[in-house]
C-alpha cells in the first residue's frame, strides 16, 4: 500500500503539493534542498523516490533546516532571511516570514516550542513561536552571528564573527537571559554542539586553532587546542569555508577539517590533543560519521569537488575513494547507516549508495540539489 501512495504521488511530482488524503508516516521522508530555484524535492527514504517538489522558498543558495519533534513540519533557513514552516503531510510551506537581510542558520529548542534564527545582516539571533512563527525575542549582536545550536533547556548557543564572543541565550523564562562566555578568539567562522551536548566547538578563521568550551561546567571552561597546527606550513586559498556541523564525532575523536589545506585533523576528545593527520583528495567541506561503523565520509570544494573518500577512524586511512558525479555538496545518512544520499549539483541528481558494498542503488532527478535532511534529525541534539 505504501509503495502505491508513492507511485500516485510520484505521478504527481510537477504538482506543488501533496492530496490532503493520503496516510502517511513521516519517519522515513526527507527534504532536498534545490539551491538554484528556491524550491525542495520530499523524498520517500525507504522507497527511494520523489514524492513532491515545494516551492516559493526564496533564496536557497545557503540554507538549511530543522525539524519539529513530531517530525511534521521543517524549518527552512534561507539566505535572504526566509524562515518558511513546511507541513511535511501537505507537502506546502503553512507559514513564512522574511525577519532579516542576509541570515546563515537556525536551530530549534529541545522542547520544540522554539526557533531560533542567526543573522548577518542585521548582526543578531531572532527566536520565533515554532508554531505561528511571530517573533519572540530579538537579541541583536555587534557583527555576523554564526554557529547557532541547541542546548538543553530552551538554551542555544552562538558566535559573532566581527568581536569573537561566544555567548548562551536562555529562553526558558518571561525575558531571555543572555550570557557572555567571552572572547573564542578571532573571526569564529562556525561551530558545533557535541552529539551529548557537553562541549561547543568553535572554529576560528582569524587564528591558528579551535576552541571547546565545556558546557557541563559551571561556569562553562574554555579550552584552546591545536594551537599550533598550520604555523610552519603555508596555507592555501580557500575556496569554500568548512561546515563544522560536518564535524565528525568517531572513536572517542574529533576529526576536523584543516582549514584552506588537504588533510583531516583528528583530536582526542578527553585530552584536546592531536592524534593524526589524514591527507585527503582536497579542501574538505564535511566530515559525517557514518552511523554505526568506524568509517566516516568526506567531500571537497572546488575545483576537487567530484570526489568523496571514506576514512576510518580506527587507522586514519583512505579506505575508498568514489567519483559519484560533478559538484558533490552534501552526504546524508540512513538513520543506520545503510545507504548514504548524496547531492551532484551539477548532475541535477540526488545520488544513493549503498555503504557496505559502494554500489549506486538509485538516483532521484533534482535541480541543482545541495543539502539533505532526513526526518531523523528531529530528534538529534545540535541539528
Amino acid at each position: 500500500m505504501k509503495r502505491l501512495l508513492a507511485a500516485t504521488a510520484m505521478a504527481l511530482l510537477p504538482l506543488t503539493a501533496l492530496s490532503d488524503t493520503a496516510i502517511r508516516a513521516t519517519g522515513d521522508l526527507g527534504l532536498v534542498i534545490e539551491r538554484a530555484s528556491g524550491s525542495l524535492v520530499l523524498v520517500d527514504r525507504s522507497d527511494r523516490a520523489a514524492l513532491a517538489r515545494i516551492e516559493g522558498l526564496g533564496d536557497l543558495s545557503h540554507a538549511s533546516m530543522t525539524y519539529s519533534p513530531d517530525e511534521r513540519f521543517a524549518y527552512v533557513f534561507a539566505r535572504d532571511g526566509g524562515l518558511s514552516k513546511v507541513d511535511l503531510l501537505a507537502g506546502e510551506v503553512v507559514a513564512r516570514t522574511v525577519q532579516a537581510g542576509n541570515s546563515i542558520g537556525g536551530a530549534i529548542s529541545d522542547d520544540g516550542r522554539l526557533v531560533a534564527v542567526s543573522n548577518y545582516t542585521p548582526g543578531g539571533v531572532r527566536v520565533f513561536d515554532a508554531d505561528t512563527l511571530e517573533l519572540v525575542a530579538d537579541v541583536p549582536m555587534a557583527g555576523k552571528t554564526i554557529g547557532l545550536a541547541d542546548l538543553p533547556g530552551r538554551r542555544f548557543a552562538w558566535a559573532v564573527w566581527d568581536t569573537g564572543e561566544v555567548f548562551i541565550g536562555d529562553f526558558s523564562g518571561a525575558e531571555p537571559a543572555i550570557t557572555s562566555l567571552g572572547v573564542a578568539g578571532a573571526n569564529p567562522f562556525d561551530a558545533v554542539v557535541t552529539e551529548d551536548a557537553s562541549t561547543y566547538l568553535v572554529g576560528l578563521f582569524g587564528e591558528k586553532g579551535v576552541v571547546a568550551i565545556d558546557l557541563w561546567a559551571d561556569p562553562p571552561v574554555t579550552t584552546k587546542f591545536l594551537k599550533d597546527y598550520g604555523k610552519v606550513e603555508d596555507d592555501m586559498p580557500v575556496y569554500k569555508m568548512p561546515h563544522l556541523q560536518g564535524w565528525a564525532f568517531s572513536e572517542g575523536q574529533f576529526v576536523l577539517p584543516a582549514v584552506g589545506r588537504h588533510e583531516l585533523l583528528w583530536v582526542d576528545r578527553a585530552t584536546l590533543q592531536e592524534t593524526g593527520r589524514t591527507p585527503v583528495h582536497g579542501q574538505p567541506v564535511f566530515i559525517i560519521a557514518q552511523p554505526a561503523s568506524p568509517y566516516v565520509w568526506v567531500n571537497y570544494a572546488t575545483p576537487l569537488n567530484g570526489v568523496v573518500q571514506v576514512v576510518d577512524s580506527r587507522t586514519h586511512d583512505v579506505v575508498k575513494t568514489l567519483e559519484p558525479g560533478r559538484a558533490m555538496l552534501h552526504m546524508e545518512f540512513a538513520p543506520r547507516g545503510a545507504e548514504v544520499w548524496m547531492s551532484s549539483r551539477d548532475d541535477n541528481k540526488v545520488l544513493i549508495y549503498d555503504t557496505r558494498t559502494f554500489e549506486k542503488l538509485a538516483e532521484i532527478d533534482a535541480t541543482a540539489p545541495s543539502g539533505i535532511f532526513f526526518t531523523a534529525r528531529a530528534h538529534q541534539p545540535g541539528l
